[in-house]
């Protein structure tokens, strides 16, 4: 993209682009999203910039009005799997703030002094540059949504010392932590929801129980384009494991709380579906909602300094860095799924916040309906998870250690209904995520950590690729022999021998498309072009056996008829959904 091409979307407002390039005005000295409301700056006093960061180092203030350092991340990050990439998804996760620049060099196998020169080229700043304008975002989300000290704030944002958290704060948003505080109060009272930025546990209230400890962020994640709400939580309420996760009320109103495990301490989680559906839009002066809104979610830290991994590890929960206008483009695109596309704009992929989490669920999940995988994942929790300090509602823990797996027997009496492969397979990924062998962290090598899965016993290609697109967050994956893909595809009536030559029109965004695939496959009254209305047929995906000599799809000629496919109808038969 040239510097015409982005001031173009400037002139329209393109919100698509939010995120993607900044534009710092030169004659006022501020930057914005593409998007801004404001009016359009002539052509010559314009400069684009790739990154807030960038921006900020050039001296730039974030504009008031359209809030630039606040919109979601880009998905280029997400969909590239180089250093600068990984480097990024792990900024954004803390890494600098607990490890320094050096932590962040090895964890990507880079020198400092490489990794700034890399980062530099690419986004105009290097490591601390990104993460000081990362620190400034997390303190003003803690100056507008809570009553901490500012002193406090400082810390729990990252700062070395108030100095340098009041000299940043005057920098890049021209006021000090007092009148960010102060104009957010201002805010809330014109909008009637009274001075205060946060209010006691809605669960404590309603079951007269003592709010558990932790003050409660009211948190808008901004996202591009539209979100599929009622399909997210769809996800992620079938497979709720007991005690870690928690699900409640009828649909349309439907809360989802979970524990997450953080840095520090941990935090609790919690989407209310009619908020999220009422709510999930541009906040006030931030142009039009058609392209993209922000979704409200309730966020209980037990320690403040936890925010910015705990925003980030949700945000890839829930998918919302992802780029739906390029996904329905290419996707919708293929006849097979344009109507699927049409029928579900938004769907995401969803991704993990826990990486032992993440993998203990792909092992126990082999083989298995959604149900038994999360009975089985629920007695794994309540043997070695970790209990809270107290119980949250329905939440009593968090989810096992890779070092506690990996030092438990893991006998029949631990996971009683588990064959005695598959615990052993769960054994061996625990010592290897544990021992370093296995990196499932956001800045993992995608390649090289799906040779080292495929290393071990019992681990097969459908495993690896389930967790290089949930744990990994790789957008690009059709895990290898899935039947919930050759269910959907059977509902499009096309067979499983044309998958790899379908999938090769859906690069670079296969998981969405495996997602829409589920989802036909699991919505009998889903309407699909070519589709059987046999009601007998499968209704829930099934993973491929992972053993040590996994059994791969047949190999057969690719369908040459793709646009008028034949349907095939087979005998019932059930069909299990990745857990």
């Amino acid at each position: 993209m040239d510097d015409e091409t982005r001031y173009a979307a400037v002139r329209g407002r393109d919100a698509r682009f939010d995120g993607v390039f900044f534009t710092c005005v030169t004659s006022t000295g501020i930057y914005c999203r593409p998007s801004c409301p404001a009016r359009t700056p002539k052509r010559e006093n314009v400069r684009f910039l790739p990154s807030a960061a960038a921006a900020s180092s050039a001296g730039f203030r974030a504009c008031r009005r359209c809030r630039p350092d606040a919109v979601p991340g880009s998905p280029e990050w997400n969909l590239r799997g180089d250093v600068v990439a990984r480097a990024v998804r792990l900024i954004a996760d803390g890494v600098v703030d607990r490890e320094g620049v050096p932590g962040l060099a090895h964890r990507v196998g880079y020198s400092p002094r490489q990794l700034q020169r890399r980062l530099v080229a690419e986004l105009g700043a290097g490591a601390a540059g990104l993460a000081r304008a990362q620190r400034a975002h997390t303190a003003r989300l803690l100056l507008q949504s809570t009553e901490l000290p500012i002193t406090e704030i400082a810390f729990a944002a990252g700062f070395a010392s108030v100095r340098q958290f009041n000299d940043t704060i005057r920098e890049l948003h021209d006021r000090t932590p007092g009148e960010l505080r102060a104009a957010a109060g201002r805010a809330r009272r014109r909008a009637g929801g009274g001075g205060r930025p946060a209010g006691t546990s809605p669960i404590a209230t309603e079951t007269g129980a003592t709010p558990p400890a932790g003050e409660e962020l009211r948190l808008r994640l901004p996202h591009r384009g539209p979100l599929a709400v009622r399909e997210l939580l769809d996800f992620l309420i079938r497979r709720a494991v007991p005690g870690i996760e928690e699900t409640s009320g009828p649909p349309g109103a439907r809360r989802y709380r979970r524990t997450l495990p953080l840095p520090h301490a941990h935090a609790v989680l919690e989407i209310r579906e009619d908020e999220a559906l009422r709510e999930s839009g541009p906040e006030p002066g931030e142009g039009s909602g058609t392209a993209g809104g922000r979704l409200p979610i309730l966020l209980r830290l037990t320690d403040h300094r936890d925010l910015t991994a705990a925003v980030q590890r949700v945000r890839r929960l829930l998918d919302l860095d992802a780029d739906p206008f390029a996904v329905a483009e290419r996707l919708g695109a293929d006849p097979l799924l344009a109507d699927a596309v049409r029928l579900r704009p938004g769907l995401r992929s969803p991704g993990a916040v826990d990486p032992v989490e993440a993998a203990a669920r792909a092992v126990l999940g082999q083989q298995v309906t959604v149900a038994a995988a999360r009975t089985l994942t629920g007695r794994l929790v309540e043997a070695l998870g970790t209990p809270l300090p107290a119980p949250d509602g329905g939440l009593t823990h968090l989810f096992p250690t890779a070092e506690a797996l990996a030092a438990a027997p893991l006998g029949p009496e631990d996971l009683p209904g588990l064959p005695g492969a598959r615990r052993r397979t769960l054994h061996t990924v625990a010592g290897a995520l544990a021992d370093g062998r296995v990196r499932l962290d956001p800045g993992a090598d995608r390649e090289e950590t799906e040779r080292a899965l495929l290393a071990l016993p019992g681990i097969g290609p459908w495993t690896a690729g389930y967790l290089r697109m949930r744990a990994l967050g790789d957008p690009d994956v059709l895990p290898a022999g899935d039947a919930g893909i050759r269910a959907g595809l059977a509902r499009l009536g096309v067979e499983p021998a044309a998958t790899d030559t379908l999938a090769g029109t859906w690069r670079p965004w296969r998981s969405y498309a495996v997602h829409h695939l589920w989802c036909l496959a699991a919505d009998p009254d889903d309407p699909a072009p070519a589709a059987s209305t046999d009601p007998t047929e499968p209704t829930e995906p099934e993973p491929t056996p992972d053993a040590a000599d996994p059994v791969a799809p047949a190999s057969r000629p690719p369908a040459t008829r793709r646009r008028t496919p034949t349907v095939h109808r087979s005998a019932p038969r059930t069909v299990r959904e990745p857990a």
